[in-house]
């Protein structure tokens, strides 16, 4: 079955065209800039730009699945939609674990293998409703129960608020200066998961976690990058996880002493993550074809509980999971095409362990500049510790 969605070539004015014709879209826009937002896809940000009439669309959006729709069940056998429908988009609301002893991915009793492997309805197929919107902003709720891999069952409200940010909040928010020329689209997803049930989260019997995926259209000239603490892996822990689905090889992957660079080129599925200990709250990715930085920043908070592990086994530390983590398509499976292809930046929410009525909030940034090289150069510089150069002859 083939998946192959959009192209980088498409703009966002083509992107906005399609959606429309299949599933109702809120537009945000502030000047050129625009999000386009599905409630029926969880209040996913589907797309974005800094210039809604002729200006690039920075999300990968799945054409082919969008069309089709929703399958009844005895269309989805055999297909991918059996697991997930991968609609694209952005930026999505997810909820972790994946996997291991109190996954969501996976039912009691299954296998940690791809055929057991199946996404939440309510972060899958579930629309949310729209309660309030604005020119620049749009909030949505929903209501959902979920059971764990250990039985364990959660009664959720999910809130999610989607606002565009203007060129003087990026700048504040970010502590740098965009100057005249630079082209700006960046907007802030403010997500919140309560526990409206009678019984308290507790670590012994799972945790959730907000969990906040970009998906974005790779380039053979895309590289992702991600600073990170130094310090030796004695007293900080390795400086990358790389074997979530096998090890990814030098030739997709170089970790220096304070950085990473990974391949956005959608040719060799592989996922990489960050810990807590070592993150810097931001990440990044840069398209050298289209002079586009992407930035990534998320809301740095205390984690008493740590953060969810969505390995795919039964763990030893289930609450030693990563906060940033990074995803480049290929095929799942040899002789199957890519789920996309596509590459993913990816944040987190510490876990929740959260009494009744309590709440835990996560609040994601995504800003794509587009500019001159000196431009880009000094931001990359500023915000990811490394020159545009560098970035381009990692590979």
């Amino acid at each position: 079955m083939a998946t192959h969605g959009a192209s980088a070539g498409d703009t966002f004015a083509d992107d906005l065209a399609f959606l429309k014709k299949h599933t109702p879209i809120v537009v945000l826009r502030d000047g050129g800039a625009a999000v386009a937002v599905a409630p029926a896809y969880q209040g996913r940000v589907m797309t974005s730009t800094f210039d809604h009439q002729s200006g690039p669309s920075f999300g990968w959006i799945n054409r082919p699945v969008i069309e089709r729709g929703l399958l009844s069940d005895e269309q989805k056998k055999g297909t991918l939609e059996e697991h997930i429908y991968i609609f694209g988009g952005e930026e999505r609301f997810w909820l972790g674990p994946e996997g291991g002893q109190y996954a969501l991915f996976f039912k009691p009793g299954s296998k940690f293998e791809f055929s057991d492997w199946g996404t939440p309805p309510a972060i899958d197929t579930e629309a949310y409703e729209l309660v309030e919107q604005t020119d620049a902003s749009a909030r949505f709720k929903h209501a959902t129960e979920l059971i764990n891999y250990s039985g364990a069952e959660f009664q959720v409200g999910i809130e999610r608020t989607v606002k565009l940010l203007d060129k003087q909040e990026a700048a504040e928010l970010l502590d740098v200066e965009l100057g005249e020329g630079l082209r700006m689209v960046g907007y802030e997803t403010d997500n919140r998961i309560t526990n409206t049930g009678s019984h308290a989260w507790k670590p012994e019997t799972g945790l959730l976690s907000i969990w906040i995926l970009g998906m974005y259209n790779p380039s053979p000239e895309t590289t992702v990058v991600i600073p990170f603490q130094q310090g030796s892996d004695k007293k900080l822990g390795p400086r990358v996880n790389d074997t979530y689905f096998g090890k990814v090889p030098p030739e997709y992957l170089q970790v220096e002493n304070d950085k990473l660079f990974f391949r956005g080129d959608g040719t060799r599925r592989g996922k990489i993550g960050i810990s807590p200990q070592r993150s810097k709250g931001i990440a990044g990715s840069y398209d050298a074809a289209g002079g586009v930085l992407n930035i990534v920043t998320y809301n740095v908070q205390d984690a008493p509980h740590g953060f969810v592990n969505s390995m795919w086994e039964l763990q030893d530390q289930p609450y030693s999971g990563d906060v940033i983590n990074s995803y480049n398509d290929g095929s799942p499976e040899p002789g199957k095409p890519p789920l996309g292809p596509f590459y993913e930046l990816e944040t987190s929410s510490p876990a929740a362990a959260l009494n009744p009525g309590e709440t835990m909030r996560h609040v994601q940034r995504t800003y794509h500049l587009q500019g001159s090289e000196d431009q880009l150069d000094t931001l990359a510089q500023q915000l990811l510790g490394v020159r545009l150069d560098a970035i381009k002859d990692a590979f």
